[in-house]
């Protein structure tokens, strides 16, 4: 996989957030013209993004702004059984350490944190502007 998508409509707030998380900015760049048009099928239209890569290198995260055209739907509060896009799920050292951070950037926890056997801690949160996300901390390495 070469990276996930996540429409926001505060970049900056976005990447903040995630940095607190551990992702590191890659880049930031406006994307427009007809070529970017017929990749996404919208035509005309006008995106600031900004890529945001894991800290193992492996993975990323492309944040997109859209200026033009403007938005036309909105699924960032859709509960967790909703079709389509659920969540982005983060491998994390410290659950309890990490979440006091990302209070610090508007994140709630949707449920609690639960411990699934001896194997894992997890949680769902919603990040900025109520992007679901979720928490992973492996208690046992196999």
């Amino acid at each position: 996989m070469d990276n996930v998508g996540i429409v926001v409509e505060s970049l900056d707030e976005a990447v903040s957030f995630f940095t607190e998380l551990g992702l590191k900015l890659e880049g930031r760049a406006t994307i427009e013209g007809e070529w970017a048009g017929r990749v996404t099928g919208l035509e005309l239209q006008q995106v600031e993004i900004a890529m945001m890569v894991t800290p193992d290198g492996h993975s990323r995260l492309e944040l997109s702004r859209f200026l033009t055209p403007p938005i036309v739907a909105d699924h960032r509060n859709a509960p967790v059984n909703a079709l389509g896009y659920l969540r982005v799920m983060f491998a994390v050292d410290d659950i309890d350490e990490t979440l006091t951070r990302l209070y610090k950037h508007g994140a709630t926890l949707v449920g609690e944190v639960v411990q699934y056997l001896d194997a894992y801690r997890l949680c769902y949160i919603r990040g900025p502007e109520g992007i679901l996300i979720g928490l992973a901390e492996q208690l046992s390495k196999k």
